[in-house]
């Protein structure tokens, strides 16, 4: 057994919705802070008497600033990522050519030339981060080699040794790798687990609605019922008294076998509606065949025993649980055994299969959204999906209060699920209470 579950497209989820990479206003403001960063550095430099190219850094100065008022000249739009690489790209060539007139490599303030590719790596893919910080590489180079010095009140040229320069020029190169790296790798986990949140949320949403439709369509049965039954013992009684009407007898016939149609059909509308909403407990045995009743018939020996006790109703459990049961089917050889027992603190449900069980490398990684890639799960049989269900089953079980472990038997894999049994247990004798109303 290994992570299966269906993708969200084969359960009817949305896929998460395509947000921007980077607001246009976020990449405005944060260049209006770095000009005001420059102009207080340049007024510093210039009070304590450093000597550097004036005018051109105030042009650039000016052309950042001006970029920023053309943004805000133009009408509100979406932003591309295509847009986003070329804004990134102009703070990257205006702070290194800042960096190449004030110094180069011996400025203090040259670190901030890694603005620009870090927050590539948050909101830009792989290969726009890529571009950048190759970009970024590139210009620290080329401003360190060709920079112009700085000089002090007296005109001696500000410079640090040539070991020195090399060993920053090596710090800014290797900050450039790690700052866009590490961006880019906890960007990414946040992203996964947002889509697989939604995910989850979307399957909770779905299954509720499903049982309340359940519920609605089973109380329409039942409520049905006696009218139906009414008109079928008049027919018959008319039937009876009409007899000497052979030219009413077929239609009297025709009346009562609709009846008896209508009465079949609400019969398995009131059998399909057995998941009621207002349905909340149920004995323990019922709930672990609900939950496995859609692999039933996919050629997978399923043995439940469970004890006799009756616990709460939820559909997120029994959402979580079929999840789990799925992936047990989805690699078992033959056979999958759910067992359930309470002891006197705690409710345990153990899944068990005969199949090859979890991979070792991923043991420590199950229950995290996409813990494998979707190459190497197409590779075997049966592999539909990549972890995506067992961290729905994982959250929506921890949100009912439940402890899940993960292991591996001999053979095939263990999943055991734990509630204390206050959070679980039900009383069974308690009223159901009122059917949902439906429309007359």
């Amino acid at each position: 057994m290994a992570m299966t579950p269906a993708p969200p497209n084969a359960t009817g989820l949305s896929e998460t919705p395509q947000i921007e990479p980077i607001r246009i206003r976020t990449l405005a403001l944060l260049r209006w802070f770095a000009i005001g960063g420059q102009v207080a550095t340049t007024i510093v430099a210039l009070a304590m008497g450093i000597d550097f190219a004036l005018a051109p850094v105030l042009t650039l100065i000016v052309a950042s600033a001006g970029m920023n008022l053309w943004l805000f000249l133009q009408p509100p739009s979406r932003t591309s990522a295509r847009r986003a690489v070329m804004q990134l790209s102009f703070d990257l060539a205006q702070i290194s050519a800042l960096m190449a007139l004030t110094g180069g490599l011996t400025n203090p303030f040259a670190l901030l030339v890694l603005a620009p590719v870090t927050i590539a790596a948050t909101s830009l893919n792989l290969r726009q981060t890529v571009a950048l910080g190759l970009a970024t590489m590139a210009l620290i180079t080329l401003a360190g080699i060709f920079a112009l010095p700085l000089r002090d009140a007296n005109g001696a040229v500000l410079q640090m040794a040539p070991t020195l320069a090399l060993g920053h020029w090596a710090a800014l190169m290797i900050g450039v790798m790690f700052f866009a790296g590490y961006a880019h790798r906890v960007t990414r986990e946040l992203s996964l687990t947002s889509s697989a949140l939604f995910a989850t949320q979307m399957a909770l949403a779905r299954e509720q609605r499903l049982q309340h439709l359940g519920g609605v369509v089973a109380a329409a049965a039942h409520e049905l019922g006696t009218p139906l039954a009414t008109i079928k013992l008049i027919a018959a009684e008319m039937e009876d008294e009409l007899s000497d009407r052979p030219d009413l007898a077929d239609d009297l016939s025709s009346l009562r076998a609709s009846v008896e149609r209508c009465g079949a059909i609400l019969k398995s509308m009131g059998r399909a509606g057995k998941d009621d909403l207002l349905l909340r407990v149920a004995p323990l045995q019922v709930v672990l065949e609900d939950a496995a009743e859609p692999h039933a018939g996919r050629g997978i020996h399923l043995q439940i025993m469970a004890e006799d006790i009756d616990i709460q109703r939820d559909p997120a459990v029994i959402h979580a649980l079929r999840n789990l049961i799925q992936n047990a089917v989805d690699f078992a050889h033959s056979r999958v055994m759910i067992e359930a027992a309470a002891d006197d603190t705690h409710l345990h449900v153990l899944i068990r299969d005969d199949g090859p069980g979890f991979p070792a490398a991923l043991l420590a990684r199950i229950g995290d959204p996409y813990p494998t890639n979707r190459r190497s799960s197409e590779s075997r049989k049966g592999y539909e999906g990549m972890g995506l269900g067992l961290f729905i089953a994982k959250t929506l079980l921890e949100r009912s209060g439940a402890a899940l472990a993960f292991g591996n038997g001999d053979p095939g894999a263990m999943v055991e699920v734990s509630w204390p049994l206050a959070r679980i247990r039900a009383d069974g004798r308690a009223a159901l209470g009122e059917n949902p109303s439906h429309p007359a």
